[in-house]
């Protein structure tokens, strides 16, 4: 069945469908670059409410598994492919993807030129999509807050382990959780509405996690999270690593169309070293605006320059715009849960500039 996707500018792209649909399905579009990990993407709090665009013209060769989803549901509102593979070829798989997404009610188109989508993209930023089989649709004012619809409701404790760490959740992967456990370490999940539990939980550092949407949307807890980061060992991965930075009176912006695949270009500053890493977010830490606090860049975008990563300069503090548990994707990374666990351990940090 035909269908399309309609831009927010008025531009539109015409595909197919498996299954049709009665109502336009509005979200905010982006691209992913990498070639595989779609179920990782589709699963991930931090895709929630968006339109996937694949840039890779193959999706779905492997098909659907057991073991990598990121959370308990699909996440986004819709997926646009240029092919979905029918037949799935893979020992773990129990699923084709085009079924997974029929049987969840999740849009798909295929068909759809996805690179000419990209560069539109690319040129104009992400903006607001339909995907619809009919000409009568309407734009409606975009979702906000989505952190609030991926957060848990309760703290969650997994693991066992003399060190007991804090997992923020502003909509945390299931990836994260699960590189913490290799470390043998006991994590109590804390939904971030009630982070002013943590001092009841007696634990020995903290984990701000991954989530959608805007940064600022915490703004109200910045106060609880900033009391808290001067107290514990503490590392940020991507919303986390950006409100670690507005917890110190540094600022966010949006990207026009953000970072998302498994092969972005990072440097470290102190190395010197460039590593490929796993990203998916819209916004960044505006550098200009860490002169006035106690944060330092540690690691920067290649590409753009942008800030990946931050370090105070006397507290057990460090943060990553990127994923480096990031499953799968690139292992490059992986070293900074073994660094986070060093810092855990020591009893101050020297500051590094």
């Amino acid at each position: 069945m035909k269908a399309r996707l309609c831009l927010q500018d008025g531009k539109s792209y015409e595909g197919f469908t498996s299954k049709g649909y009665k109502n336009a399905i509005q979200g905010e579009i982006v691209f992913f670059t990498g070639m595989t990990g779609y179920q990782e993407v589709l699963t991930d709090p931090s895709y929630r409410g968006q339109i996937v665009v694949f840039t890779y013209p193959l999706i779905g060769n492997y098909g659907i598994n057991l073991e990598d989803a990121e959370s308990k549901e699909v996440q986004v509102n819709g997926v646009v492919m240029f092919h979905c593979a029918g037949v799935a070829s893979h020992y773990q798989s129990v699923q084709s993807l085009g079924d997974y997404l029929d049987e969840r009610g999740v849009p798909f188109l295929t068909g759809v030129d996805t690179r000419e989508v990209t560069k539109e993209i690319r040129t104009g930023g992400t903006r607001q999509a339909i995907l619809t089989q009919n000409d009568d649709y309407e734009f409606l004012p975009p979702e906000s807050r989505q952190i609030d619809q991926v957060k848990g409701a309760k703290i969650e404790t997994h693991g066992e382990g003399l060190i007991h760490i804090g997992l923020i959740d502003f909509g945390w992967k299931k990836s994260i959780l699960q590189k913490l456990l290799e470390y043998d370490v006991r994590v109590s999940v804390i939904p971030y509405s009630e982070i002013t539990q943590v001092d009841d939980l007696k634990l020995d550092a903290v984990v701000l996690s991954n989530g959608p949407g805007d940064p600022k949307d915490v703004s109200n807890k910045l106060p609880a999270i900033k009391k808290m980061l001067d107290v514990y060992p503490t590392f940020g991965i991507c919303m986390g690593h950006q409100v670690i930075a507005l917890a110190y009176g540094a600022d966010t912006i949006k990207l026009a169309f953000g970072h998302r695949g498994a092969n972005h270009p990072v440097k470290d500053v102190v190395t010197g070293k460039v590593f490929l890493s796993s990203q998916n977010h819209n916004y960044v830490v505006d550098e200009a605006s860490l002169i006035e606090t106690p944060l330092a860049k540690r690691f920067y975008n290649v590409n753009d320059d942008s800030i990946e990563g931050l370090m105070h300069e006397t507290k057990r503090i460090m943060s990553v715009q990127f994923h480096p548990e990031a499953n799968p994707g690139p292992e490059d990374a992986e070293w900074l849960f073994d660094d986070f666990l060093q810092l855990v351990k020591k009893k101050e940090v020297k500051a590094y500039v």
